[in-house]
């Protein structure tokens, strides 16, 4: 019999090859764990906020480790600023407290996201040899007298995510758009609640925290909705993403000039799903885990792949971050208030800002480039050809959707690609060695995996109607029918799911 302190060591110890993920086994014993205890506690506003702070810092301990402290050390500092900012009538110091938080929080971020980068620059301007030192592992080394590696940084898991959501909060304090968060119980909770930490969406305390003081409510309508969420956002993850990530996109992406071009276009069109089914099945998932402890989180995906343009895109694609990059940079910056030049020169620089969030490599700032042209540009012809967008001709919406689509395509590649070099070669092999006659063999030999694209995409562009009514038909469907289609889609998802554990793309965000 394994003995217990082994036992408690698997169950309390932090493994980064075993975090705890939505389509991991371990997450689901979490969650049922975590609501048996809540049936206790859900009543009292205080007690339920305390036990679910609680459940969540353990979550997070367990996806990052170490790192757990930095989400404990953002959490007091914006805290404790935001009281300061609400309590100071002095101008310049509310302006100080507030870039003192966004100095914290950004420099926490920039040096686990891009002291790489900032050191190579240093090094090529000056001539140096200087080398990346992990200053946090050094000192918890000290303190605890463990040996983790020192010579590299590993980027913890969701700090983009709970950075922006703590820099909101403090920013909405002094803009006066929110009160302060009455303890820090609440705050903590508000910053760690597990659904969302480390994926998104970015929840803004306006939208959060009043439901903190509302009783807790579950109607059945909304069981079936959470049920419904989960059940969709497993499919997409597990079924769509990784399967067709695993038997078809990452082979072309990692060896683009092994494969024809209808293989590297192909798999564009794959990645485009993919990124899609992986980064909204978990936010279905986190919106539907909220709704069932009595949380509403906002949208975050409406099916961007039926913008007719790109600024119809960022209207529907990780509507959280868009509408961040929006109130928090573009706005500031001047947004379109300072005439045409000043308007496409902010849109540019916001979503090159927004490509650096994703990461500290030219192809994320190409990707922000290349969106950020493109929303230039609709706002220049925009004023040349004033058109409404819901009364355009039918003919010029599908073929804005086509174009767009297959922008949104080209931007995928050096977003995923693992270099420029690679990115450049897939075009390549799209654009001087596509290989049209063997669209039907490539097809035929991949048919397992066309027929997930197919059924992905297919379902992604129903009409609205058709989501909607399935979705209520679900709802309308007796516990004991929800119980047994969720049965179902386990088994599926046991058919299907790879032994070795496929994080969520954005966790390396």
């Amino acid at each position: 019999m394994e003995p217990l302190v082994s036992i408690a060591s698997r169950v309390f110890g932090y493994a980064q090859d075993k975090p705890l993920i939505f389509t991991e086994a371990s997450f689901w014993v979490f969650f049922t764990i975590l609501l048996a205890g809540y049936s206790f506690v859900y009543k009292a506003k205080t007690s339920r906020s305390l036990y679910l702070l609680i459940f969540s810092l353990f979550f997070y301990y367990k996806s990052s480790g170490l790192y757990f402290f930095l989400l404990i050390f953002s959490t007091i500092c914006d805290y404790l600023i935001g009281w300061q900012v609400a309590k100071s009538r002095v101008e310049w110091k509310r302006k100080a407290l507030v870039a003192l938080s966004v100095a914290i929080n950004l420099g926490v971020l920039g040096y686990f996201k891009y002291a790489y980068l900032f050191t190579d620059w240093v090094n090529q301007l000056l001539g140096t040899s200087l080398q990346v030192n992990n200053y946090v592992a050094q000192v918890w080394n000290a303190i605890s007298g463990s040996s983790i590696d020192t010579s590299s940084i590993i980027l913890p898991v969701g700090i983009s995510f709970y950075t922006f959501q703590t820099i909101s909060y403090t920013v909405d304090v002094y803009r006066r758009k929110v009160k302060p968060v009455k303890n820090i119980i609440d705050f903590g909770f508000y910053v760690s609640f597990f659904p969302q930490l480390v994926a998104g969406p970015i929840v803004r305390a306006a939208e959060f925290i009043p439901q903190l003081y509302q009783k807790y409510s579950l109607t059945q309508r909304e069981l079936g909705h959470a049920i419904f969420l989960i059940l969709n956002g497993l499919i997409k993850k597990v079924i769509i993403s990784d399967y067709i990530s695993i038997n078809f996109v990452d082979r072309i992406f990692d060896a683009p000039l092994s494969y024809s071009g209808i293989e590297n276009l192909l798999a564009t069109y794959g990645y485009a799903l993919q990124i899609y089914c992986d980064f909204s099945g978990y936010t279905d998932m986190a919106i539907g885990l909220a709704l069932m402890l009595g949380f509403k989180l906002p949208l975050n995906f409406n099916s961007p792949y039926k913008a007719t343009s790109i600024t119809d895109f960022w209207h529907r694609w990780h509507i959280s971050l868009s509408s961040w990059l929006r109130d928090y940079l573009y706005i500031p910056l001047g947004g379109n208030k300072k005439g045409s030049i000043r308007t496409y020169a902010n849109l540019m620089v916001t979503m090159i800002l927004g490509g650096l969030w994703h990461g500290a490599n030219i192809r994320f700032v190409v990707w922000g480039g290349i969106h950020g042209a493109m929303l230039a540009l609709e706002k220049f012809f925009g004023k040349l050809i004033p058109l409404q967008r819901h009364h355009k001709p039918a003919l010029l919406r599908f073929a804005g959707a086509i174009i767009t689509f297959h922008v949104v395509c080209l931007s995928w590649i050096f977003f995923r690609a693992s270099s420029m070099s690679s990115a450049y070669n897939m075009l390549g092999q799209i654009f001087t060695r596509f290989g049209g006659s063997q669209v039907v063999d490539v097809v035929m030999g991949y048919s397992p995996v066309m027929l997930a694209m197919l059924v992905g995409f297919g379902t992604h562009w129903f009409p609205v109607t058709w989501k909607e009514s399935i979705r209520g038909l679900f709802i309308k469907l007796p516990l004991a029918v929800k119980v047994a289609i969720a049965a179902l889609v386990v088994m599926a998802l046991l058919q299907v799911k790879s032994a070795d554990v496929q994080p969520f793309i954005y966790f390396r965000f």
